[in-house]
């Protein structure tokens, strides 16, 4: 997330007591830390939660990808929503739907509640996340004040990444399933309570206009993208469906390309990424979410149905990537006008693909070996998503600064759902080609790991063939995206060229 999303130094003059811009700075952040916290929270306990209501292998990567899926469509035009009608609105809004669906989600009864529940959480989050980093601006009038607070915003992506395994688990450890949504409802109740008192009023611009369209162009682009990949790496791809997906994705991304070509103030201008330092941003911020959502997630499943660890136990293992990323998110941003953004973003992948090839090594055979791998990959993205904020929004005009906000968080929304859609779909592609059941072993066993756990009936040889089988997938995903890290690295690396030590980490430049 950004640590500068928009201009600051413009913010009107609000007149809020210390203690209520304080108190303001804990309520939205307690927004953020929920929308932050339910990308990761699953990851747990998906196992868990496949097994209660029974869902397939594609069903449990819907359950994931709900929420990332609808939150990218819905974000690039959300934010003039709040100037439209109000931020404190939009955010008081926001958090009553993110409390409704919670609590839809926690007592959901079967697989397609869920998945709706996951859905609607997501417009809620859609609503809040604009609305948040805005009522900052307003709110505190102070510029040093003011800093901090945006850099407190920006840490709390980091840190609801770095609970949400471990929060999975502990509750898993006393609780159903459904409590790691219903955990969110006295959070929401509390900054309900308060934001009337705590967030600023601001004059709505009746002015602004959301593009329906754009969004709902940009969902149908996503969706197709996502269910045709989906589709092409189940165990039995229905290729007429896939043919499908993927013409409703291209068709959706034309008419959503063709649209901003021809809207006066567009919710994405294509002229921006001219702008290297800006594409090397957005790449950096996605590839960044891609690494650190999927090695969550094909960790947490393997530790958990190959190992027999508890939820605790994996969200614990796991949560080393993002810890190394926060500790050096927070060093990295110090250090920025001295390094310059071509070494901490390139020189941070190529610490995390460093990192990333140690963890394959070590996969299967040496956990500490392994968690030492994790960290130096969490060491290596904190550096890059740290700068990458900084990247996007400071090189683009002042007048495009909420389009470079909300580039900046559908980037980090985007690799989100990417680590999911490839990663997790990559991951159940790879168990189904390698596995070798022994004779006898239930058919559907051959689907997935938390299918073969399911139906083995505690049979050793079936497990113990669907865990090798798993394993090779574990380390192939794990390989794939050191290859991926590096590439990355690369580019960037190219792309940043001019921007080394000393150099401006933004150029304005206005790009046309």
């Amino acid at each position: 997330m950004s640590e500068s999303a928009a201009p600051l130094s413009s913010a009107p003059s609000t007149g809020l007591s210390p203690l209520r811009r304080w108190l303001l700075l804990v309520t939205v952040s307690a927004g953020v830390l929920l929308i932050t916290l339910d990308n990761t929270i699953l990851y747990t306990a998906l196992p868990t939660l496949s097994t209660e209501l029974g869902a397939t292998a594609a069903e449990s990567l819907w359950i994931l990808n709900a929420y990332p899926l609808v939150m990218c469509g819905l974000l690039l035009g959300a934010g003039t929503l709040g100037d439209r009608y109000g931020h404190r609105r939009l955010f008081v809004v926001g958090l009553a739907l993110f409390g409704a669906a919670s609590l839809l989600a926690a007592f959901a009864p079967d697989v397609g509640i869920l998945i709706t529940s996951r859905a609607l959480l997501a417009v809620g989050a859609a609503c809040m996340m604009p609305a948040t980093l805005a009522l900052i601006r307003i709110g505190f009038d102070d510029v040093r004040e003011r800093n901090v607070a945006v850099g407190v915003w920006g840490s709390i992506s980091l840190v609801g990444a770095a609970l949400g395994p471990i929060i999975g688990g502990v509750l898993l450890e006393s609780f159903w399933w459904g409590s790691i949504f219903l955990i969110n409802v006295p959070v929401v109740l509390a900054a309900l309570a308060v934001a009337p008192w705590v967030t600023p009023r601001a004059n709505p611009d009746r002015s602004k206009a959301w593009d329906a369209p754009s969004s709902l162009f940009a969902l149908a682009t996503l969706t197709g993208a996502v269910f045709a990949i989906k589709e092409a790496t189940g165990p039995q791809p229905s290729w007429p469906w896939f043919a499908l997906a993927a013409v409703v994705s291209v068709f959706g991304g034309c008419l959503f390309t063709r649209r901003q070509r021809r809207l006066r103030d567009p919710v994405l201008d294509f002229a921006v990424f001219r702008n290297h330092a800006f594409s090397a941003g957005v790449l950096a911020a996605a590839c960044a979410m891609l690494v650190l959502g999927g090695v969550q997630l094909v960790a947490t499943q393997r530790f958990q149905l190959v190992e027999g660890y508890t939820p605790l136990q994996s969200g614990l293992l796991v949560s080393v990537l993002a810890m190394g990323s926060l500790s050096a998110s927070l060093a990295a941003g110090a250090t920025l006008h001295r390094l310059g953004l071509r070494t901490l973003i390139a020189g941070g992948f190529t610490l995390a693909a460093l990192g990333m090839v140690v963890s394959a090594l070590a996969a299967t055979t040496h956990v500490p070996l392994l968690v030492v791998g994790l960290g130096l990959t969490g060491v290596g993205l904190g550096a890059t998503m740290s700068v990458a904020s900084t990247a996007i929004i400071g090189n683009v005009p002042a007048r495009q600064a909420g389009m470079a906000s909300s580039v900046e968080e559908v980037s980090y929304e985007f690799g989100n759902l990417l680590a999911v859609a490839i990663l997790g779909s990559l991951a159940t592609l790879m168990y189904t080609v390698t596995v070798e059941l022994p004779a006898g072993a239930p058919s559907g066993a051959s689907d997935s790991m938390s299918q073969a756990v399911e139906l083995a009936g505690g049979d050793p040889a079936v497990l113990e063939a669907a865990g090798v089988a798993y394993d090779v997938a574990f380390v192939t995903v794990l390989a794939i995206v050191a290859a991926v890290i590096a590439a990355v690295a690369i580019l960037t690396g190219w792309l940043l060229r001019h921007y080394g030590p000393g150099t401006a980490a933004s150029a304005h430049e206005e790009n046309h």
